[in-house]
């Protein structure tokens, strides 16, 4: 590292440009955190807010300042908070699998193609962004339903006699989920697939490589940043999913975005349900920092 006195002074303009993420991180995630942090630590009341204030100036001297952790002893040792944590975990983790299953030929194909063929396919996985999420999920209630379009399909061809019981179970969440979060795979798959160096993988092909061991020893190890992207990408807003339990799943698919939902708008006990949604958080943060010690040794090494 240069000493202080020779490295470039950074301008104001540049400096103003590296204070907008931090500033953006600051207001739109550190702030509201700390927002449910606090109630995540008060009583619930019943008043509006329907919590206890942090810090009282009418109570006396010594009692002013209230806190507790009661909500989050109360969410570790209720067994059906601990559940919803692992049936959520369960849910977003084979849901992420199976993007990273569907996902990865999808990135490869695209990024082995012709640049026109490419720009369509690329278009073609980002055209469902045009229409709106909640258009999308409720859509998929009429494909799976037992009159819909996919047991009216297999019906006439005579691949099943009677409908199929789909909707409202874990297999219509999880075809939601993939068909949601699909695109979160494929992109920064394709994205690390298309910068592979070719001249890798003619060398390996002269060496005697065949397709698939040149696949396996080369493309797959110098992809794995991209997989290990698109699976933070599917697997973090998969895990707090609220809209597509809820709309395709039965009433025992519990999911963390449901329970903090009730807890919120049912039951009104926002300590708890803030106490869950810092829980969850802390929880997001292993698959992140993993992540983050894999970037790092990553830089270290080249």
């Amino acid at each position: 590292m240069p000493p202080p006195e020779t490295r470039p002074r950074l301008h104001t303009w540049q400096r103003f440009g590296l204070a907008i993420p931090y500033a953006w991180l600051l207001i739109f995630f550190l702030a509201p955190f700390l927002i449910v942090l606090k109630i995540s630590i008060a009583d619930p009341v019943v008043a509006q807010p329907p919590f206890t204030p942090l810090f009282d100036a009418t109570r006396p001297p010594g009692e002013a300042f209230h806190a507790t952790l009661e909500n989050f002893r109360f969410v570790l040792d209720d067994r059906l908070y601990v559940l919803t944590y692992l049936n959520s975990l369960e849910l977003a983790a084979v849901a992420t699998l199976l993007c990273l299953a569907i996902g990865y030929p999808m990135a490869y194909g695209i990024a082995r193609a012709s640049d026109a063929t490419r720009s369509v396919l690329l278009l073609l996985v980002i055209l469902p962004f045009w229409t709106s999420f909640l258009l999308r999920v409720y859509a998929w209630m009429g494909i799976l339903n037992s009159r819909g379009v996919l047991n009216s399909l297999l019906l006439w061809a005579g691949i099943i006699d009677r409908p199929l019981e789909i909707l409202y179970t874990n297999t219509a969440v999880f075809i939601g989920m993939v068909y949601s979060y699909l695109p979160f795979m494929i992109l920064p798959l394709y994205a690390n697939l298309v910068r592979l160096d070719e001249a890798l993988l003619e060398a390996a092909a002269d060496l005697g490589g065949r397709p698939s061991r040149v696949f396996r020893d080369v493309t797959l190890p110098l992809s794995f940043p991209g997989v290990i992207a698109g699976c933070l990408l599917v697997f973090i807003p998969a895990i707090g999913e609220f809209v597509i339990p809820a709309v395709l799943g039965g009433s025992d698919t519990l999911m963390i975005g449901r329970v903090v939902y009730d807890e919120f708008f049912l039951n009104r006990d926002w300590p708890v349900a803030s106490a869950v949604a810092v829980l969850l958080l802390l929880l997001l943060l292993i698959p992140i920092g993993i992540f983050q010690r894999y970037e790092s040794r990553e830089g270290s090494e080249s």
